[in-house]
């Protein structure tokens, strides 16, 4: 079933011939290739260089001012185990377990301002967001805690976005305005799907009821925006039974709809291994779901943002896109400009400077680093200048759909045609399909080719273009 709303082309023929496996880019270089050595001195270092060069905070030329600075925070507890989840959690009922992680949340902030050397709370923070695990496993006065915490070591600026995800069931409207006052001022709950043999199939059983609840208590106590996740790909979906959720999702009338795509690796995450394979719907039905899902969002005004992403008109991350100041990391798609991510908790990826380093992935090795007085860092990467490069140009596929030669050219004094000549010459085959425009001065992802920009993207991927036989992605639609 084809699809167009004027920006965007589904066509399902042009899905099948290009879709491959590939990354999301949350970041470039992919996290896959971090490598292991990492360690306590190397962030350090990346944290004084920030503090110390100022105007001059790296060699590049690409990077003359010290970036904004950005916060995550990685809660990984969960009550209950959902089974499609992919991401690093600890699945447990004893709620007094958050409170040692965060005393070690806390000795990780310091360790980090001491770095800095700037006095506690003086270091500005435009953004910041907390992920999962399911965040509100801690009680309120766990989040007000935390946030107190937050404060003694960093300035939260007015105006900045601070962002939580939730899980709306057992959801209090006491905790919702708990968040809005601690600070937060954007939203993402996670619902999936509403029909509940999917819910079933993936044990997360969740009403209609407790997530409009959830949204009204947001809008109430004054959340700037609040989005909702879904998933495509489920086991037991239809495009028929997906079309009622996606009502009722309408009906609720989030300001951020997010689709993704269900990445089954049961080899990988072993919390996939009770999705029974065969409850999965077809290729063919998948694509039916996702151009259902297109038609239905853009037919209720919500423009497409990217990739998985849909937002009203009046949402910052639409007037982000419109105004050219769209960016994507580490949590998908963001109103920032390009910042570098602090971020604390088990397994959680840092970006500062010309470096990405990852926490260690277990709560003993987590807690023991912070014990030695050290960062639990345990893997990352250096990018060089072609990764710095490659990274602007994987940006402006994704956010803006062009790359303006000009642009690369003054700020990375390369010829762009020159540079990238084998990758225009791949993209040969996507311009005679109608997926991009090669131009004198530019590249264009054209309306079909937009649902399909990860494969575009790709294109420019140089560290996968050395490791073809890679099998390690899932399918990118």
């Amino acid at each position: 079933m084809s699809f167009s709303s004027g920006t965007l082309v589904f066509d399902p023929d042009l899905v099948r011939r290009f879709e491959i496996k590939g990354p999301r880019y949350t970041s470039y270089p992919t996290a896959d290739r971090f490598v292991d050595g990492f360690g306590s001195e190397r962030r350090k270092s990346a944290l004084r260089a920030r503090s110390a060069a100022g105007e001059t905070i790296t060699a590049t030329e690409v990077a003359k001012k010290t970036p904004g600075l950005s916060l995550y925070f990685h809660i990984p507890f969960c009550a209950s185990l959902c089974y499609f989840c992919a991401c690093n959690k600890i699945v447990t009922k004893d709620r007094a377990r958050s409170a040692k992680y965060l005393r070690a949340l806390s000795k990780e902030m310091s360790l980090a301002s001491m770095c800095l050397g700037v006095g506690a709370g003086e270091v500005a923070v435009e953004q910041l967001h907390w992920g999962g695990g399911t965040p509100t496993f801690l009680s309120d006065g766990e989040i007000e805690s935390l946030m107190d915490a937050t404060r003694r070591y960093f300035r939260l600026v007015e105006g900045g976005e601070y962002s939580i995800e939730v899980e709306p069931r057992g959801l209090k409207r006491a905790t919702v305005e708990t968040l809005a006052r601690v600070g937060f001022n954007r939203l993402s709950v996670g619902v999936q799907d509403f029909d509940a043999d999917v819910q079933s199939a993936i044990h997360r059983v969740q009403s209609e009821e407790e997530t409009r609840a959830v949204v009204e208590a947001a809008r109430v106590s004054g959340f700037r925006s609040v989005g909702v996740d879904l998933i495509y790909g489920l086991p037991r979906q239809s495009a028929a039974r997906f079309a009622r959720t996606l009502e009722r999702i309408v009906s609720i009338g989030p300001d951020r709809v997010s689709v993704y795509n269900y990445a089954h690796l049961p080899a990988l995450f072993k919390a996939q291994r009770r999705i029974i394979a065969a409850e999965l719907p077809s290729a063919e039905e998948r694509l039916k779901i996702l151009s259902l899902t297109i038609r239905v969002l853009c037919d209720a005004g919500y423009v497409f943002i990217g990739m998985d992403h849909f937002a009203k008109p009046d949402d910052e991350l639409a007037r982000a896109q419109r105004e050219k100041r769209l960016h994507r990391n580490f949590q998908g798609y963001s109103t920032r400009p390009d910042c570098d991510m602090l971020a604390f908790g088990v397994s959680a990826i840092s970006k500062l400077g010309l470096i990405y380093d990852q926490n260690s992935k277990t709560l003993d090795e987590y807690y023991g680093a912070l014990d030695r007085g050290e960062f639990p860092v345990s893997r990352g990467i250096v990018l060089d200048d072609d990764d710095l490069l490659r990274r602007a140009v994987i940006q402006s596929l994704m956010c803006h759909f062009e790359l303006p030669f000009a642009a690369f050219e003054s700020a990375y004094r390369i010829d762009f045609e020159n540079y990238f000549s084998v990758e225009i010459a791949e993209l040969g085959e996507m311009e005679k399909a109608g997926l991009v425009s090669i131009e004198k001065n530019r590249i264009a992802v054209l309306p079909p080719g937009r649902i399909l920009v990860r494969a575009i993207s790709m294109v420019f991927d140089r560290r996968l273009r050395e490791d073809r036989g890679n099998t390690r992605y899932s399918k990118i639609i």
